[in-house]
């Protein structure tokens, strides 16, 4: 195991002031486009068309003791899966999302044209790429769909089986390339290293700490569980329009979470430009959310903490954070000891400056798709 500090890549002189920080929210999907025939597809991603589906999983019994009689787990496939003599997918890669978020934030510029073009470290001529959609997120089975605090109450464990269920019942992929998350899918790629340890060729955890949620980190998510089960107008999920208040605080705490310094104080420079932002991300979170969604995907973080299994992890692992984190602060020192642990493990952190972007660093990949290509070189198939 090694651990790795570099300097942050310098922005071009063209690429103007940094972006505003990812905030652990909803990525827009790609827009649908017309097809033949009065059909829609989803716009390229990467020049790809995307294939996208939903795999039903059936008397789904959750960890928390409730079933469903179908789990919906929706998803998105870039590329063409190649198979060896034997009929096994030798080029598949799964990408895990984010809390909040879908398969979907995976088509933002910053990470797509980065990774998915020709010669590129994911290059879609190449491989197979899975996006799905976890329990309580973007298309899959969640509150939202009519249920509403009548759903199950899932959890990370919940969430890791039925990926795994769709990549090897549904797709039919029983090894992959690469097992690659963001924030709640960084945390998840961990549990998959550690449950499924001969499953894949190597693991990329990105923005999370492979230990039990605490500290700073579960004291915000405790805050967004409050201020929602608090509002009198969430009526114990069972609201008929959404809790405003509730929306409001769960956003600005989100906001915070996901902030970066240097680059929030460049963005906004003043005061007024400090209260638009505030103004206007109020009114985008309510208008995208749903009170009884953000609960449960907050919530389902309870039961994480592979820090006890470290040892059992035998895959190659590049785990990386970055130094403007709010979720994950470095001065922890979490990773770098956690890292130790790990076999065949480094660790990477990438300094903070006026060109990263805090926790949402994690899907800007030019910070890091050099290590990423490394990785996918040291552990090529020979």
């Amino acid at each position: 195991m090694w651990l790795s500090r570099r300097a942050a890549p310098v922005a071009s002189s063209s690429a103007g002031a940094p972006a505003p920080p990812t905030s652990p929210g909803p990525a827009s999907p790609p827009p649908a486009v017309p097809a033949s025939g009065g059909r829609t597809t989803l716009a390229p991603i990467g020049g790809v068309v995307p294939v996208a589906g939903d795999f039903q999983i059936k008397d789904f019994a959750f960890t928390s003791g409730e079933t469903l009689p179908t789990l919906r787990i929706h998803y998105m496939t870039l590329g063409t899966p190649r198979r060896d003599a034997a009929g096994h997918v030798t080029n598949a890669i799964l990408v895990l999302h984010g809390t909040t978020g879908s398969g979907q934030q995976f088509a933002r510029k910053q990470f797509a044209d980065e990774l998915f073009g020709p010669g590129q470290p994911l290059d879609l001529t190449r491989y197979y790429v899975i996006l799905p959609d976890d329990i309580g997120h973007g298309g899959s089975a969640k509150p939202s769909d009519g249920m509403h605090a009548r759903f199950p109450h899932y959890g990370y464990v919940d969430m890791v089986i039925a990926e795994h269920a769709l990549v090897v019942d549904g797709l039919h992929v029983d090894r992959l390339r690469l097992v690659m998350g963001t924030s709640m899918g960084c945390m998840h790629a961990w549990m998959w290293a550690e449950r499924w340890p001969a499953a894949m060729d190597a693991v990329m955890p990105l923005a999370c700490l492979p230990t039990q949620i605490a500290g700073r980190n579960r004291q915000w998510r405790k805050m967004v569980i409050d201020a929602i089960e608090q509002d009198p107008e969430w009526a114990s999920g069972e609201y008929a329009r959404q809790p405003r208040a509730a929306l409001r605080d769960a956003g600005h705490l989100m906001a915070i979470a996901g902030s970066a310094p240097l680059a929030d104080q460049k963005r906004m420079p003043d005061r007024d430009a400090a209260d638009q932002v505030v103004e206007d991300d109020e009114a985008s979170f309510a208008a995208t959310h749903d009170a009884n969604d953000v609960l449960y995907a907050v919530a389902a973080s309870r039961d994480y903490d592979p820090s006890a299994d470290l040892e059992k992890i035998t895959a190659p692992v590049l785990f990386v954070n970055s130094g403007d984190d709010f979720i994950n602060p470095p001065e922890l020192g979490i990773a770098e000891r956690a890292i130790k642990r790990v076999k065949r493990g480094k660790f990477v952190l990438i300094p903070a400056s006026e060109s990263t972007h805090g926790h949402g660093t994690h899907t800007w990949a030019r910070f890091w798709k050099k290590d990423l290509q490394q990785l996918l070189d040291s552990t090529a198939r020979r």
